[in-house]
């Protein structure tokens, strides 16, 4: 491990805007996250394998008065989107550093508004179908944590992933389904707000066509 990692762990473990292992907070906020860690009652919106957060800060930049919270297990990833929300002096945004398979651990039932999901892992292999984020018990996780109607959004370049998760879903008790195989050539291009995460631009300069998939619990 290098030491740029080293010496971004520990910066991180000092941020109010990281939630992780080891702060006293960790597994202590399921329901509560809006009073205690951002004092109102603004509606939460999660960033499943937020990366680096571009999406997380994006989304905060434009809606002041929503809280968001990205999450994934990667430290270094979580500096980085720490870092642009305390140098924007946002505070509508926070990172959970977690695995996704514990996130019913950190949120109560009915306690998030809506959830994103940009350019997961796309788990090609099958063994590692269940790893997949659309996978039925990431889904059944989902449900739990999300208010009845609550928005689940997937962007993905990866085409079987995107066929998948359609396949998935027509399983589920989802409500309200739109997708698309072309997001930027359909008239679903108003539910990205206008950001773009380093891989999508990387993808668009490349012509790979953006997956789009959006439903309610």
């Amino acid at each position: 491990m290098g030491r740029s990692k080293l010496e971004k762990f520990a910066v991180i473990a000092e941020r109010e805007n990281v939630v992780q292992e080891g702060d006293e907070r960790y597994g202590k906020l399921a329901g509560k996250w809006r009073e205690e860690l951002f004092g109102n009652t603004n509606p939460l919106i999660l960033e499943i394998g937020c990366g680096r957060g571009e999406y997380t800060v994006g989304m905060a930049r434009l809606y002041p008065d929503k809280n968001f919270i990205g999450i994934d297990i990667k430290g270094a990833r979580i500096w980085k989107g720490s870092s642009m929300a305390l140098e924007e002096e946002l505070y509508n945004v926070a990172f959970l550093r977690t695995y996704v398979e514990g996130i019913t651990e950190h949120f109560a039932a009915g306690e998030v508004d809506e959830i994103w999901i940009t350019f997961p892992d796309p788990r090609p292999r099958d063994r590692d179908i269940k790893r997949r984020l659309t996978a039925p018990r990431f889904l059944d996780a989902y449900r739990h944590i999300l208010k009845l109607g609550g928005k689940v959004h997937l962007k993905t370049d990866n085409l079987p992933l995107y066929e998948f998760t359609l396949e998935v879903l027509q399983e589920q008790p989802v409500k309200d389904l739109v997708y698309t195989s072309d997001l930027y050539q359909s008239d679903l291009q108003e539910h990205t707000m206008g950001i773009y995460t380093t891989y999508e631009k990387r993808y668009l300069e490349e012509n790979i066509p953006i997956k789009y998939v959006q439903f309610k619990v």
